[in-house]
């Protein structure tokens, strides 16, 4: 079946008034119960027991390629290459084939015969969505003591953890699309990914009023989809479909609503959430909802919430809203509303809002983020120090700690057990690197920071960075950890790696660390040292922004090794090789050291329990945890 572009796109405000202004009759009363974990409150720490996606997939529908085969391509010196052959039609969420790594998206593709010809050249790893870019194993999910949300649970779902007189709720059937698509529990193999929206559209539904009735997952076949409708439309009040809505050759929801009613609106100006499909088929809504998690739950709030509440005669709550002052640039597309997750922290006197990651698929932006900014479509982005609203997704946002710089695993450790003994505190983790760190607190958009970072000249770590960036007023550095960086390779060192000289060899597959966190400086003066040109090594262009998924990406077979912490490999049950030992510390604003949240943070940290926990992981040398750094 051919592609089709969006049927005339609607504004938000203008999808709202056809769908939403329609008549629907109220619904009949009942008695009603409760279920399941919702609303419950976790007793332990939650951890990833998969990582999400599991495969290197596409982030949209367009030509895969080799990035290499495009280097030199521009408007007036395109290069050819052969379809099926040089380059494949890919949709969104397929797998990356073996030895390929790069997209590009079908609006960029100019299709010449039996070839396509590139204008301008790709980039390794653009448009692709990374194993373990949502949920890595081995990850903390959610913390103790923790009041589990619809999104949390699709968040326990994708990461493998499958261990209450009122109106009639809405009936609302809710069907899952997708070839791809396994239940929770099933073997989880390349090309296959875990179904858990409706999950969270089922509890949203319960949560907003309305029962909602997951039915069995549908292929993407136009026949199927089509019947499987039909034979649910009696018993629905609302018929929901998941996925197939875009503008890919499986896309077929708007198609069918053409067929079976009328297709009110195809294509909303919202980000996340543009591939939404809005249909009456004999006065019942139908609404198409795009297959993201974060896209699927926002067009949901978006649509099916104000319809449920509609049905039931209610008028929609407005979630609390505090104005807070962003400390950096964010752009934005004009033309399109855009819902952008971020984490809100309490600077003295005011709130300060940091953007969580955007790719609709990260379902962990909305179970970490704090809240929703809202940036209107006229407005093509916001400046730094403006003041913005934001709604909140959370309570009792003064007591979080915000904290920007190099991950570790010892953090979540530290998360969860102030969460266990302060349950009013919690530890926002926001994972940049560390350089982004220590700007994000000169910034004064971060409480604390996580730093290694080797200085070349002098062979110190942490303490050259922070007097050059901190002239006056120094941040604290209070050390968390020693640890151990080097290689995390295969379980039997199948490629005979022995150290890093062994990067330049043919056949080896690299995953490096983004520009600016400590393991990338460190590996550059390694490299340095042994004069190894860095443009010799297969995937050091090729970044990603924990240990974790480091080693995600070495077990699942996408590389053969990465620079990363012992503890990682160890996670992941893979070998590692030693390159060296470096100091981790905790770089707290001095503003905020005698603050309550940080007392009870260093408190924490200078526990014996916490040491313990550290000790039982290996790969870390406590000898210095919670001492004060001089400066």
């Amino acid at each position: 079946m051919k592609r089709r572009t969006y049927f005339k796109m609607k504004t938000l405000d203008e999808a709202k008034e056809i769908f939403l202004g329609r008549s629907f009759p109220l619904m009949e009363g009942e008695w009603i119960n409760t279920e399941d974990s919702i609303g419950r409150v976790t007793a332990s720490s939650c951890i990833a027991q998969v990582s999400s996606p599991s495969y290197h997939s596409s982030a949209m529908d367009g030509i895969v390629l080799k990035a290499s085969s495009t280097f030199g391509a521009t408007e007036t010196n395109p290069r050819l290459l052969e379809l099926d052959k040089e380059a494949f039609f890919i949709n969104t969420g397929d797998p990356i084939l073996d030895n390929y790594d790069s997209v590009i998206k079908i609006e960029d593709v100019y299709v010449k015969g039996n070839f396509v010809e590139i204008r301008k050249a790709a980039t390794p790893f653009q448009n692709i969505r990374m194993v373990g870019e949502d949920i890595t194993k081995g990850e903390q999910i959610l913390p103790t003591n923790h009041k589990i949300r619809a999104q949390d649970l699709g968040a326990l779902i994708g990461g493998g953890i499958t261990s209450v007189f009122v109106r009639k709720r809405p009936h609302v059937s809710i069907i899952p699309t997708g070839s791809e698509l396994i239940y929770p529990g099933e073997e989880l193999k390349k090309g296959k990914i875990i179904e858990y929206n409706t999950v969270v559209l089922k509890e949203l539904v319960k949560e907003w009023g309305g029962e909602g009735v997951r039915c069995e997952i549908i292929p993407d076949d136009y026949e199927m989809i089509r019947k499987k409708i039909l034979q649910i439309f009696r018993d629905s009040d609302i018929i929901v479909i998941n996925a197939g809505t875009s503008s890919g050759d499986k896309d077929y929801v708007p198609r069918i609503l053409e067929d079976l009613g009328r297709l009110l609106v195809h294509g909303v100006s919202i980000m996340p959430g543009k591939p939404l499909a809005l249909g009456i088929v004999e006065n019942k809504p139908v609404i198409g909802i795009p297959g993201f998690p974060v896209s699927s739950i926002i067009a949901a709030e978006e649509f099916l919430k104000p319809l449920i509440l509609k049905m039931l005669g209610l008028k929609e709550r407005e979630r609390q809203k505090v104005t807070a002052q962003i400390l950096q640039k964010i752009p934005s597309k004009s033309g399109v509303v855009e819902f952008l997750r971020v984490n809100v922290g309490w600077f003295k006197d005011r709130f300060i809002a940091i953007p969580e990651k955007r790719g609709a698929g990260l379902i962990t932006s909305l179970v970490k983020g704090d809240g929703i900014l809202r940036i209107e479509e006229e407005v093509e982005g916001l400046m730094a120090g403006e003041k913005v609203e934001i709604e909140l997704l959370k309570d009792g946002i003064k007591n979080n700690i915000i904290f920007v710089g190099s991950h570790d695993i010892t953090l979540d450790i530290l998360q969860d057990m102030i969460k266990e003994r302060y349950p009013e505190i919690n530890l926002c983790i926001i994972p940049i690197g560390s350089l982004g760190g220590l700007v994000s607190l000169k910034r004064g958009e971060a409480h604390l920071s996580g730093i290694h970072l080797l200085d070349e000249s002098t062979g110190k770590y942490n303490l050259p960075y922070v007097t050059r960036l901190f002239p006056v007023n120094p941040p604290i550095l209070v050390n968390l950890v020693y640890r151990e960086q080097g290689l995390i390779i295969k379980r039997g060192n199948p490629k005979s790696i022995k150290g890093l000289k062994d990067l330049t060899k043919d056949g080896i597959k690299f995953i490096n660390r983004q520009k600016g966190s400590g393991t990338r400086i460190l590996l550059d003066y390694e490299l340095g040292k042994l004069k190894i040109d860095p443009n010799l090594i297969n995937g050091y262009e090729n970044e990603v922004f924990t240990h974790m998924v480091v080693a995600s990406s070495v077990e699942e077979g996408a590389v053969d090794c990465g620079l990363g912490i012992k503890a990682a490999a160890q996670a992941f049950g893979l070998d590692f090789i030693p390159i060296t030992k470096e100091r981790y510390d905790l770089a707290i604003s001095s503003k905020y050291y005698d603050d309550y949240r940080i007392n009870r943070l260093i408190e924490v940290v200078n526990s014996s329990e916490f040491k313990q926990k550290i000790r039982s992981l290996g790969g870390y040398d406590i000898k210095e945890t919670g001492r004060i750094i001089s400066i």
